[in-house]
């Protein structure tokens, strides 16, 4: 079982920037991918970018690419999300998810097992 807390979201103006953070429970941390994605009221829940953990890969939906960064730092078993340059249209709930790691690229939400509580992110116009 891995449990996963995220933060670091809140209100921000557009061109701003946050940085989210996950932390989970896991001691093997570096076995699991993990993936960020989020949700806006009334759309679907949207993959956003996902980390590899032994071999770090990355992988960006196009709609952030170029803006966002994930990062993880195994010794403290926590994955980031960099987000600048933020849009309006990047507002919703962001939400952290794990998985075994078996070195593929995970960018369906059926893919994870784990999820965490999520994180309001709002950027102002």
């Amino acid at each position: 079982q891995v449990q996963l807390v995220e933060s670091g979201g809140g209100l921000v103006q557009a061109g701003g920037s946050l940085r989210l953070s996950c932390t989970a429970s896991r001691r093997t941390f570096s076995s699991y991918a993990m993936g960020w994605f989020r949700q806006a009221p009334g759309k679907e829940r949207e993959f956003v970018a996902h980390i590899n953990g032994r071999i770090v890969t990355t992988y960006y939906s196009d709609s952030v690419k170029g803006r966002f960064t994930i990062s993880r730092d195994n010794a403290k078993n926590t994955v980031y999300l960099q987000m600048n340059s933020l849009k309006p249209e990047d507002t919703a709930v962001y939400y952290c998810a794990a998985r075994y790691d078996t070195g593929g690229f995970y960018y369906s939400g059926d893919d994870y097992n784990y999820w965490g509580q999520g994180t309001q992110v709002t950027v102002s116009s």
